[in-house]
């Protein structure tokens, strides 16, 4: 039974992540690449850790103590995934904006009007 629970995150894990691979390949500038690829692949390797760490916690239960330490390496990787996956979108997407590369598609872009209030 919880050979199932563990397929199916992995699974929806891995649907994620090429989610986040036909993201990078069809949309159309810096941004927007950039936000489908962040969404989809933390989410992806979230419910992948989670399919980890339910593999390792049946393992370690069952009387192999050794796989409980896969279980908290998992928990660590999901949660820095977690924390530096939207930072370094957003670093990435200001020295785009920075560089002076435009998004494709028309937008209000509140970042330039500012600039423009400041001189």
């Amino acid at each position: 039974m919880m050979e199932i629970v563990v397929y199916a995150l992995l699974a929806i894990g891995l649907f994620f992540q090429a989610m986040g691979a036909i993201a990078l390949h069809r949309f159309p500038d810096v941004y927007t690449r950039m936000h489908g690829t962040t969404k989809c692949t933390t989410l992806g390797s979230i419910f992948m850790c989670s399919g980890v760490v339910v593999y390792g916690a049946v393992l370690a239960f069952s009387g192999e103590a050794q796989y409980a330490i896969l279980s908290v390496h998992s928990l660590v990787a999901a949660l820095f995934l977690l924390l530096t996956n939207p930072a370094g979108a957003h670093a990435i997407a200001r020295a785009a904006h920075r560089s002076g590369v435009m998004p494709k598609l028309a937008v209000v872009d509140r970042l330039q009007e500012a600039k423009k209030d400041d001189f």
